[in-house]
């Protein structure tokens, strides 16, 4: 699931910088999800 958010958001973050439409939104949420990733990696928890 967090994977699946992650390739959304990139997918979100990298049209944002091609259109320019709402782009630092999607910045914010690219930064959101980073950190979100890094703090499940760096915990060890297991979500499957």
């Amino acid at each position: 699931m967090l994977w699946t958010l992650i390739a959304v958001l990139l997918v979100l973050w990298l049209l944002g910088l091609i259109g320019g439409i709402g782009a630092g939104f999607i910045h914010l949420l690219l930064i959101v999800a980073l950190i979100v990733l890094l703090f499940q990696l760096l915990t060890g928890r297991s979500t499957a």
